[in-house]
């Protein structure tokens, strides 16, 4: 008998079996977050679930058991496997969180994370500006000189702006903060409603943004790069948010 790995053996291979179980996560993931299996309701038994996928109960088992530790479900022995609810959701893993932005259709999670971005980074901000040292002050500097320099580039801009915060949240020495504020700040980059709708002036708009933010924080005055660095994530994504139940703009 030929062994499992044997491309000619027939049988699935590892990296078979692993992509196989990545699109049944995936999915089961995308049932419980759209609510297609709403909070409380049970999933479906084990078989059924084997059927509808057209997996192995293994495959079956391996995925629920992930979903169970991102906080979706609880198993009940006896009863099966039950939806939590939203507040039990590990809503930072990624695959939680990039489904959450998928289905997103009122922009009512993007309108979230610019608020807890703002809160967390205005932290961080004043916290460079009060503790941080001349050194991430250059370090910041230079990614804000890039900024400048970048204007005409667009993307190369884009990047510049988000090494600024990246430069920014490591300076402040919160690494909790900065965790998860990073969660909040590049994963919803991979959505093209968190891109919105920049009017013609957004670079010269930010770019002075983060020129108040680093001022504030070269001055030392904490306050007030706290409120820069809040200013300025609340007010972009207010430039930029589409209308609700719009979800792209037409070219």
């Amino acid at each position: 008998m030929l062994p499992a790995s044997d491309p000619r053996s027939g049988a699935p291979r590892r990296g078979q079996i692993d992509r196989i179980g990545s699109r049944v996560l995936e999915e089961l993931v995308e049932l419980i977050v759209t609510g297609s299996i709403a909070d409380g309701e049970y999933l479906p038994p084990e078989q059924a679930l084997c059927d509808e996928f057209g997996v192995s109960r293994t495959v079956i088992r391996e995925c629920i058991k992930r979903i169970q530790e991102k906080g979706l479900v609880e198993v009940a022995q006896g009863r099966g496997t039950r939806v939590r609810h939203f507040n039990d959701w590990n809503v930072l893993d990624p695959l939680v969180f990039d489904s959450l932005v998928r289905h997103d259709e009122s922009l009512g999670v993007l309108d979230e994370v610019s608020v807890v971005r703002a809160a967390l980074e205005g932290v961080m901000a004043s916290e460079v500006a009060a503790t941080g040292s001349a050194e991430s002050h250059e370090q910041i500097r230079v990614h804000l000189h890039d900024m400048r320099r970048l204007q005409h580039d667009n993307p190369a801009f884009l990047r510049a702006d988000m090494q600024f915060h990246l430069s920014m949240m490591s300076a402040s020495k919160n690494r909790i903060a900065a965790t998860i504020a990073r969660s909040f700040f590049v994963r919803p980059l991979q959505s093209a409603r968190w891109d919105g709708n920049n009017p013609a002036d957004a670079i010269p708009r930010t770019l002075a943004e983060h020129e108040r933010v680093f001022e504030a924080i070269e001055a030392g005055n904490a306050v007030a790069a706290r409120v820069a660095m809040e200013e300025h994530i609340l007010g972009s994504w207010r430039r930029r948010r589409l209308p609700d139940g719009v979800h792209h703009l037409s070219p």
